[in-house]
């Protein structure tokens, strides 16, 4: 009888060893044993408010002795002797605080999702590779490879990142890892141009739109596409000031053969839709203010990327000193240098240029190996890429990628999102062949007035961006930086032949004839992803160019002398819808009012006392977009949709500029499924109609309020895995259209205000902390103070100020052997 106790105790236990020790679910596969074992464990991730950060690192690697002073933010003042050591400590630092971000991401730029994800990232990771990024990444890193002092900075970078991976133990390994159960890998430099292959992605991604427009060149005509997807807005303030005088360029365009009635006349019909941005209307702001216009008398530089909102956060803040360089600012984990910040002379800040690097071909293969395809009256060889990709939980999946002398042939017969008539599409793109972007930041970083400013951003190649500078010495400049194609007129705006040689770029816009200005007599320069120059610029470049923000800060700072630092915070956290004040007025004097439903009607008088506010109480924006939406869908889908559901509809400033100057809008308002003709009129009531029956749902559940409607929320990075490590239902406003673009889960990722008088006066804020680690309280402790439009003055350390007490904590980093 002894026996069937202990027989029954031995069962029991086998039993929770072995449930314990099996994942507990598809999305998240933690073995539950492990994940509760008190000695490695989640609980070895909490740290308490008497935490200590403080530690001693001794590497060979290292050349000499720094040290770094942590102040009451957990932001790092690192002082080293020279550059490698710098980076060294750089990478150490973004590893500790941000390991499972840079493994995550550069893994998901690499095509590699599917061995954390399982099955459903294999889609992901087919794009990812069939789209080249490896590839990039590959060919960047053979560039860099080329300058010995670039090599040793990223090399030194990576040593730091491996040498705080080797420390990890099964207790202290980040808290993803074990929610996920898997383990980090060692970093290379690869990973580090795979990082910024991503970044190049998110924002050069969804400015072409060649496919949709091919697609909706097959139901409108070549003057109805120029009018609904206009090149130069009328109500365009461009970033070059209007007036600009640009010299004309010296070359020759070669147009192929037919260019009329092959490509802008030709009816394709595909269904293959790029991948875009959730968020692509969205993006960034900066501006810089002469002393001129200030009170201090110095200028004032202010910045504000637009990005998906995450936590970890995006951006990880430090200071960056040796003997020779001093940078503060905010830095990308995974990638060296002060991406977006200033340094003991000058101040910068960057937009995305919203230009478009991009194009695709129609290649036809020979058979089905897809081993040659037909250029220039010859089958010509394809070189074919074996992807292999490891699935957690099932299969590998193989995929071969044919490349051409175009790119790579992203879409084909053995991809899901196939062309008409059996057709393949490569894709060109500038970011497969760029140099070392990243030596951009390390000049910059060190860059001490405009000369040596231009001369830093020459090298940085995709994505386009736009810098904006301001010097102690009192200039100001704004330039918008790439590699861009030198396309003749409409070329790439469709789908191009990829038969012979007569369709490829040609080359490049010169770097010296990218659109910039110097200390403009208006005293100020902005830039919010608009199209950065009137129509008077000699060179065609499409994008997907964003309007109204630009408007709107040319609208303040035109009006504003004497500037302060606070002003500029003030306007950084701007709710005024700009585009609303000039088409919601036109919305109401041609609606139909008498054909008002009552609660429409209730919602027409409420627009009316609106004052153009997108804050998080106002009701007003919640009416104005739902009315906005409800009329874009009844004035465009009917005709516009025949061309495929992903086809994008004329732009919120387009309606408004079509609306003053024709109420049929080029004859879209008639709805060309019913046998009556609707007039606009007709159109603003019924569309006011029906979003008042959704408004009074809102109101109904106590949320007609902007932002207890659109509920503002930060995820965590596994936004569908981790959901209860998001902060929700943040009381914030702002749109896509208004200065501070908050959407959903998008918006204003660092805000940074600089004002370069003899001792620098900066602040700046991002919502998240700088731990990584869910279990800190340095996590998401910026958040509120973000909601609530406040900044953090950023302390630019001087090494003697070493005892301050603002200092908390200290590492010290010494040569020796390793550890």
């Amino acid at each position: 009888m002894r026996l069937l106790p202990f027989f029954f105790a031995s069962l029991v236990t086998i039993l929770l060893l072995f449930l314990l020790n099996r994942p507990i679910g598809s999305k998240v596969p933690m073995p539950l044993g492990s994940f509760l074992s008190p000695q490695t464990g989640f609980w070895q991730n909490a740290e308490d408010t008497a935490f200590d950060y403080s530690l001693d690192v001794i590497h060979a690697n290292l050349k000499g002795n720094a040290h770094v002073y942590f102040d009451e933010r957990l932001v790092p003042h690192v002082f080293a002797e020279d550059d490698e050591d710098l980076y060294f400590i750089q990478g150490y630092l973004h590893a500790r605080f941000r390991l499972f971000q840079m493994d995550l991401q550069t893994k998901a730029a690499e095509g590699r999702a599917s061995e954390i994800a399982g099955p459903a990232a294999i889609s992901y990771d087919k794009e990812q590779r069939r789209l080249g990024m490896k590839f990039a990444a590959e060919n960047t890193l053979k560039e860099v490879q080329k300058d010995r002092n670039a090599l040793a900075r990223y090399t030194a970078y990576t040593a730091g990142v491996n040498a705080y991976i080797n420390t990890l133990t099964e207790s202290t390994l980040p808290l993803e890892y074990k929610i996920l159960n898997f383990k980090p890998e060692e970093w290379s430099n690869l990973r580090t141009m795979l990082l910024l292959k991503m970044m190049a992605k998110m924002l050069s991604s969804g400015t072409e739109h060649d496919l949709e427009y091919t697609r909706l060149r097959a139901i409108l005509s070549s003057q109805q596409m120029n009018l609904l997807y206009p090149e130069v807005p009328d109500s365009l303030v461009p970033i070059v000031p209007k007036g600009t005088l640009f010299p004309e360029p010296k070359r020759q365009f070669k147009f192929p053969d037919q260019v009329d009635s092959v490509y802008f006349n030709n009816q394709q019909t595909v269904q293959a839709s790029a991948q875009y941005p959730e968020d692509n209307d969205n993006g960034s702001n900066n501006w810089v203010v002469a002393g001129s216009r200030t009170a201090s008398g110095a200028p004032i530089l202010c910045n504000d990327p637009h990005l998906e909102l995450s936590l970890p956060s995006i951006w990880y803040e430090m200071q960056l000193s040796t003997p020779t360089s001093n940078s503060y600012g905010a830095t990308l984990p995974g990638s060296p240098f002060v991406i977006i910040g200033f340094n003991d002379h000058i101040a910068w800040g960057v937009t995305n240029s919203q230009r478009d690097v991009k194009d695709y071909y129609t290649i036809r293969f020979k058979d089905q190996s897809r081993r040659e395809y037909w250029f220039d009256d010859a089958w010509k060889p394809a070189q074919l890429r074996l992807e292999t990709i490891k699935v957690k939980g099932g299969p590998t999946v193989i995929d071969t990628v044919a490349y051409t002398v175009f790119g790579p042939v992203l879409y084909d017969e053995t991809y899901p999102d196939t062309v008409a008539q059996q057709a393949a599409l490569a894709v060109k793109w500038t970011a497969h062949h760029t140099g070392d972007d990243g030596s951009a930041f390390y000049n910059l970083n060190r860059a001490t007035d405009y000369a040596s400013y231009v001369e830093a951003i020459k090298t940085f190649e995709c994505p386009g961006q736009n810098f904006v500078f301001a010097s102690k010495g009192g200039d100001i400049a704004i330039w918008q930086q790439g590699k861009f194609p030198d396309r003749w007129q409409g070329q790439g705006q469709y789908i191009m032949p990829g038969k012979d040689s007569a369709y490829l770029w040609q080359g490049f816009i010169p770097q010296d004839e990218n659109p910039h200005a110097l200390n403009p007599a208006q005293g100020y320069l902005q830039s919010a992803n608009q199209r950065p120059v009137d129509g008077s610029y000699p060179y065609f470049i499409p994008g997907t160019y964003i309007t109204p923000r630009g408007t709107a800060i040319d609208h303040f700072l035109n009006g504003m002398n004497s500037v302060t630092v606070d002003q500029m915070m003030q306007l950084q956290n701007n709710y005024y819808n700009i585009l609303a004040k000039e088409l919601l007025p036109a919305m109401i004097a041609n609606t139909n009012v008498a054909t008002l439903t009552p609660a429409a009607r209730k919602y027409f008088d409420m627009l009316q006392q609106w004052d153009f506010d997108a804050g998080p109480l106002s009701v007003g924006q919640t009416i104005y977009q739902f009315w906005l939406d409800s009329l874009q869908k009844n004035v465009w889908v009917d005709e516009l949709r025949k061309a495929g559901s992903q086809v994008p509809i004329p732009e919120q400033q387009t309606l408004m500029e079509l609306i003053k100057i024709d109420t049929t809008l080029l004859g879209f308002v008639d709805d060309v499924n019913t046998p009556h003709y609707e007039t606009l009129g007709e159109q603003l009531s019924k569309s006011l109609n029906g979003a008042g029956v959704h408004l009074a749902a809102l109101e109904k559940e106590g949320k007609l309020e902007w932002a207890k409607f659109k509920e503002p929320t930060i995820y965590h990075l596994l936004k569908n895995n981790l959901p209860s490590f998001a902060v929700k239902n943040l009381p914030v406003g702002g749109a896509g259209t208004v200065i501070n673009a908050i959407k959903k889960s998008h918006g204003p990722s660092w805000r940074m205000v600089v004002q370069l008088s003899a001792v620098t006066d900066a602040y700046g804020i991002y919502p998240g902390g700088q731990s990584g680690n869910p279990g800190s309280r340095f996590y998401d402790n910026a958040i509120d103070n973000w909601v609530k439009g406040k900044y953090y003055q950023l302390w630019m350390m001087k090494p003697e100020e070493a005892s301050d007490k603002r200092i908390k904590w200290r590492m010290s980093f010494l040569t020796g052997k390793k550890v």
